[in-house]
C-alpha cells in the first residue's frame, strides 16, 4: 500500500480510532488512535523542532491496522506506506521503532537528518511512555498542519533529487 496524500493518511489514522493493538512487543492492548496521538504528544514536547520525528510517533502503529493479527513485517509494511509521502528519515525511524529490532543495527553516524541510532530511542521512549501516559493528547486534526507541511518538504526534496 502506498499512500497518495494526506487526506488517505488521515482516513487511515482515524480508522485506527477502536481498533486495539499493542503499543510494543508484548504490551497490554491499546486504543491505537490515542497511543498515536500520546506519542506524538510526548514528541512534540521533548523534541518541539522536529516535526518528522513526531510525525513517526503519530503514524507508527499504521501498520497493525494493515496487517491485523500478523505482528511480522508490520513495521515495514508502515515504513513502506509512509515512505512516498512523508520521506526516508520518517520511514526509516517507523521501520527501526519496533522493539524487537532493539539490537538489530542501526546507522550509527551523522546521518543527512542527525544520528539515527538517538532518533530511534527517543521514538521507542515516547512509545512506552504513551501506554501509561493518560495525557490529553488532543485530536488528530491537530495534526493535519504538521503531517502536510512534512509532506510538502518531502514533495519538494524529492523534485529537486
Amino acid at each position: 500500500m502506498e499512500l497518495r496524500g494526506v487526506e488517505e493518511l488521515m482516513d487511515l489514522l482515524h480508522a485506527c480510532r477502536g481498533a486495539r493493538g499493542t503499543a510494543c512487543l508484548g504490551g497490554a492492548p491499546v486504543d491505537l488512535h490515542d497511543h498515536a496521538l500520546q506519542t506524538a504528544a510526548l514528541l512534540r514536547r521533548s523534541r518541539p523542532a522536529d516535526k518528522e520525528l513526531q510525525v513517526a510517533g503519530l503514524v507508527h502503529v499504521v501498520g497493525q491496522l494493515l496487517r491485523p493479527g500478523d505482528p511480522t513485517g508490520r513495521a515495514d509494511l508502515a515504513a513502506d506506506a509512509v515512505r512516498p509521502l512523508l520521506g526516508e528519515r520518517v520511514s526509516r525511524l517507523v521501520r527501526l521503532q519496533r522493539e524487537d529490532r532493539l539490537h538489530e543495527p542501526t546507522p550509527v553516524g551523522p546521518a543527512p537528518d542527525g544520528p539515527v541510532t538517538e532518533d530511534v530511542l527517543i521514538l521507542r521512549q515516547a512509545d512506552e511512555s504513551a501506554r501509561t501516559a493518560g495525557l490529553d493528547a488532543g485530536v488528530l486534526e491537530d495534526w493535519r498542519t504538521v503531517l502536510e507541511l512534512v509532506s510538502a518538504r518531502h514533495a519538494r526534496l524529492g523534485a529537486v533529487d
